[in-house]
């Protein structure tokens, strides 16, 4: 059999050194995916970096290397590592896919969005010796076959697994490169197909699921019937989604009552004019506290992720993030430099203004101002980040945010995970180490 080796890879650190950890939370979809798209005559093996090493002197016959964010720069020396010993590579992903010609200066093939459509196709030129440059397929429809968990459940991962319910989002925020890709269109699976994977979940040991979707308030009676097809399988899980679902009391109450337990929202700041400047002026900051209110009041966790350095940033207003985070009693956020990502709408502009001060991409990390912000330097915005982050993950902040909380005692073994994971947090940070979901 020929053989085909996946590999997810990790993200460097600031000092360009692969991230390494000894357990796996959040594991990715998107291999197992693949696999499960390969023909039955392929022998396929699924690395994960970040609790494993690259075999790079493996016998496989095809390299798929894929990454989510800054762990492109990874997966190209990943790339330019096996091309050097002979091997086919092929690279995928969204940072691949919104640079392909980039991309392709460092493997044989690139997969540009969704893999569906194509990835038999891959297989079989590779097979006829006709492999293409890259390949692109969009899709009108969602449909994937089971995952093949079976290739990392024996690794150290966390306890629970993804499952897909939709991708794309109808929203246009200028930074994000999942409307670079989608362009507004949201497809969404059957949900029996969804349960149906659900379900492979649960008969795997698992009690736990996390539910991948780029936005899954999209569409309202969707997530109602979907609630109430997974409410029947007794598990509890968490996804993203638009802060919006804080407005609505009686979805949060569906959401919940099926096993919601904590739900990650990309607030990306507490400024309403950044949030202009981003193309996200739907978003109302001033909102932000009752909405979230409304979410804890449900009995579900808010993790929320924000950016600094748009044009309605100061080094007020971020020193004002810090205490928003306390004050909400966000259990797990996470921060990054605003960065133009090339083939996003935010690089146009600023190179368009002439404000990307730094254009080796392959030096970006979304912890260090690459770009000219409006009120402040670059030091100082990159200065203010770290800050940012000190504050939040001191000690006080950490106890505030996790231990005094009315419901500690309620549902303690939950506090206790993010507390673990906020301290870790801690200890990167220390280490000028941006934390990465873990």
């Amino acid at each position: 059999m020929k053989k085909l080796l996946l590999i997810q890879s990790t993200p460097y650190d600031s000092f360009r050194n692969p991230i390494k950890k000894k357990k796996l939370y959040f594991v990715g979809l998107g291999l197992p995916l693949l696999a499960a798209l390969t023909p039955e005559d392929w022998d396929v093996q699924i690395i994960l970096e970040t609790i494993e090493d690259i075999p790079f002197d493996t016998d496989a016959d095809i390299i798929a290397v894929g990454s989510m964010g800054h762990a492109i720069i990874r997966s190209i020396d990943i790339a330019k590592e096996f091309k050097k010993r002979g091997k086919t590579v092929i690279l995928g992903g969204y940072m691949a896919s919104l640079m392909p010609e980039e991309a392709q200066r460092y493997c044989d093939s690139v997969v540009i969005g969704d893999a569906e459509e194509v990835w038999e196709k891959v297989i079989r030129d590779f097979e006829s010796g006709l492999l293409k440059k890259c390949y692109k397929e969009e899709l009108d429809s969602l449909s994937t076959p089971l995952p093949r968990f079976d290739l990392i459940v024996n690794k150290n991962i966390g306890d629970f697994l993804p499952v897909q319910a939709g991708r794309g989002c109808p929203n246009s925020c200028s930074f994000c490169s999942v409307y670079c890709l989608y362009k507004n269109k949201y497809l969404k699976r059957d949900i029996s197909e969804v349960i149906r994977d659900i379900t492979q979940v649960k008969e795997l040991g698992f009690h736990k699921f996390l539910l991948l979707d780029d936005n899954i308030i999209s569409e309202r009676a969707y997530l109602i019937e979907l609630c109430r097809e997974i409410k029947k399988l007794n598990m509890q899980w968490a996804s993203q989604c638009s802060i919006k679902i804080g407005e609505d009391r009686e979805l949060l109450e569906i959401v919940a009552d099926s096993g919601c337990i904590a739900l990650s929202f990309g607030l990306e700041s507490i400024s309403a004019e950044s949030l202009k400047y981003l193309n996200k002026s739907w978003a109302h900051p001033s909102d932000y506290s009752a909405m979230i209110n409304n979410i804890q009041e449900a009995g579900i966790d808010v993790s929320t992720e924000m950016v600094v350095g748009a044009d309605g940033d100061t080094l007020q207003s971020i020193k004002e993030t810090a205490a928003f985070i306390e004050e909400n009693k966000i259990v797990i956020p996470r921060f990054y430099i605003l960065t133009p990502i090339p083939g996003t709408k935010y690089f146009e502009i600023l190179q368009e203004e002439n404000r990307i001060y730094k254009t080796d991409i392959y030096s970006y990390n979304g912890s260090e101002a690459v770009h000219i912000p409006k009120n402040m330097t670059l030091q100082e915005l990159t200065d203010a980040y770290w800050e940012l982050y000190d504050k939040v993950f001191s000690m006080k902040s950490i106890f505030n945010r996790i231990i005094l909380r009315k419901d500690f005692l309620k549902r303690m073994d939950r506090y206790t995970f993010y507390l673990m994971v906020n301290l870790y947090y801690r200890y990167q940070i220390k280490r000028r180490i941006t934390p990465n979901i873990i």
